[in-house]
């Protein structure tokens, strides 16, 4: 037990879990994170980050035995040739749909953050209030004041691009420069703001280096290059990664222990000393069983695999899932609605052009249901948009040779594409649970997965439908068409719930500063802890929590509350 004996155990290395422990480390506490795939070391272990698509073998794109063997994380937008090591294969790591759901992953040091979209945008005190005020889930037990600051310090640190703009459903932070929107996108943007006095329009914020400041450059990165090439891991560390930031803070510190290749079987609670004391986990490499003990643990392994260890870790105290009193361990599972595309062609501006590949697009903040109920429906969506010169490089229906050049030596017409990211509400119906009669690989039940979209999913979408096909007739656009995706459940990647903080212990699962209620010497701070979805990115989210959750931690471990 000695030699096994942390202050801290961190489970998971993605962004919460890099955060819980940069944070960690950083407080003095010895700190050992437990990371279930393999080691990634930030530049060593980015084969494709500087590669062209003709020194692929197969040009980038996916092999037919690959996208029939694997269909789920196949059907996700950044699997590509160049990142495939970065993601879990459906037949790696098999679970239970008992609907269709797309759980995409990545188990390695770094988690998701090596392969996610980097949009970072802040509730609002409407997303924190909006359970309580229309009756759907529990209510959050913080309110945006709470965590106001906490956005603020983990911004600083990340390096977010965008503007400030003043917008009340879409709070301002910490900027660096802000990416700019193309000509075409800025007269779209003045057509709706004219017509449309309820509805704002501005550039994406993202976690991307525009103008490093001091303490981004001594942390190693550098300058984006708006290659978009991000997926492949960047080489300049100018998008914010556990490899590339949070991991080497904690590492420098020297209170960080890192071990990969740890599959955590549970959380021990010990029922004599009636508290949790570690982390049971499988050796990936030879099948052996260790245990690691601490004085406080940190669950950061992802939305579903959070519930999956939660509802593992068992005892005469919890037999139903540790700190599961109150039975909603695992249910009330939500995700956000990405069904709704419409696209469009724009005439004009055809002696303009644009530079780079800028990442990210622009973005409209909900405008539905915010402050009061106004449609048949709960909650609302954001909207985002991109416009550009449609079929450059890819003029598939002319034939090779003179005339196959000849248009692609010229940019094309402009299109507009939009996209929705909706709210869904969290619903007892829509839950995880094991299945004790299918083990894994390492010998941990399957995930059973029965998530669904509800009625207010498809109502919200086709709001969504009939009002961003307005919006860009009004732009200016023609030839609109609009679509539904039909895609399942999952495939956004932005899985949250089962593990929600509340007020009461009756209805939820953790308190205010993400603690078990039964078992304050655990926090959640990954996507599990979430009690509604709003309908912003959440990444940002996660990691504010998670500092202000550390502090916390740190807090009641000096007053000698958690021993």
């Amino acid at each position: 037990m000695a030699e096994n004996s942390f202050d801290a155990i961190v489970i998971g290395s993605g962004i919460s879990g890099g955060w819980a422990a940069k944070e960690l480390c950083e407080k003095g506490l010895k700190t050992l994170v437990l990371e279930r795939g393999r080691d990634v070391q930030h530049l060593k272990d980015y084969p494709t980050m500087n590669s062209h698509p003709w020194e692929m073998p197969h040009r980038n794109t996916v092999p037919l035995l690959d996208r029939q063997k694997n269909p789920v994380v196949n059907r996700c937008y950044a699997y590509k040739e160049d990142t495939e090591h970065f993601f879990v294969k459906d037949t790696d790591h098999p679970y239970i749909q008992e609907k269709p759901f797309d759980w995409v992953r990545g188990y390695q040091v770094g988690g998701k953050s090596l392969i996610w979209a980097r949009q970072t945008q802040r509730w609002s005190k409407y997303d924190f209030e909006g359970p309580a005020r229309d009756g759907f889930a529990v209510d959050w037990p913080i309110r945006y004041e709470d965590i106001a600051p906490w956005y603020s310090y983990v911004e600083r640190f990340v390096g977010i691009s965008g503007n400030r703009d003043g917008v009340e459903t879409l709070p301002d932070g910490e900027f660096l420069t802000p990416w700019e929107m193309n000509c075409v996108e800025k007269e779209v943007k003045d057509k709706i703001i004219a017509h449309y006095k309820d509805r704002y329009v501005m550039i994406g914020r993202c976690a991307h280096l525009t103008k490093p400041q001091e303490h981004h450059l001594a942390q190693g990165r550098g300058q984006c290059m708006a290659r978009n090439q991000c997926y492949r891991g960047c080489p300049f560390g100018a998008y914010f990664s556990s490899n590339s930031s949070t991991l080497p803070a904690a590492a420098a510190t020297g209170n960080l222990t890192l071990r990969p290749h740890s599959v955590v079987h549970s959380v021990i609670y010990d029922d004599k000393k009636e508290k949790v004391t570690g982390v049971r986990i499988v050796d990936a490499l030879d099948g052996t069983t260790k245990e690691y003990f601490a004085k406080v643990i940190f669950l950061n392994a992802s939305a579903l695999n959070s519930n999956l260890i939660l509802l593992n870790s068992t005892s005469d105290r919890f037999p139903n899932g540790l700190g599961n009193d109150s039975g909603v361990l695992g249910k009330y599972i939500a995700f956000h609605n990405y069904r709704g595309n419409i696209g469009g062609s724009f005439d004009g501006y055809q002696d303009k052009h644009y530079f780079g590949r800028r990442p990210t697009a622009v973005m409209m903040p909900n405008f539905r249901n915010v402050k009061k109920q106004e449609t048949d429906f709960l909650r609302g969506y954001m909207s985002f948009y991109t416009a550009g010169r449609q079929g450059w490089g890819s003029r598939t229906s002319v034939p090779f040779g003179e005339e196959f050049k000849e248009k692609n030596s010229v940019p094309g017409d402009w299109s507009v594409f939009m996209m929705m990211q909706g709210e869904t509400i969290p619903v007892e119906s829509n839950f995880v649970e094991l299945d004790q009669s299918s083990k894994d690989p390492w010998g941990i039940p399957l995930l059973k997965i029965n998530v669904d979209y509800t009625e207010n999913d498809e109502k919200l979408l086709a709001d969504f439908l009939e009002q961003g096909s307005e919006m860009l007739e009004v732009a200016g656009c023609k030839n609109i068409r609009a679509w539904d995706t039909h895609q399942a459940p999952g495939l956004d990647i932005h899985e949250m719930g089962g593990a929600r903080m509340g007020r009461d212990p009756k209805t939820s699962i953790l308190n205010g500063f993400n603690q078990l209620h039964d078992c304050p010497n655990v926090f959640v701070t990954d996507g599990a802890c979430m009690t509604s979805t709003g309908t912003q990115n959440p990444s940002v989210t996660y990691m504010a929590l998670t500092a202000r959750a550390v502090n916390h931690a740190v807090k009641e471990l000096n007053k000698g509350n958690i021993k």
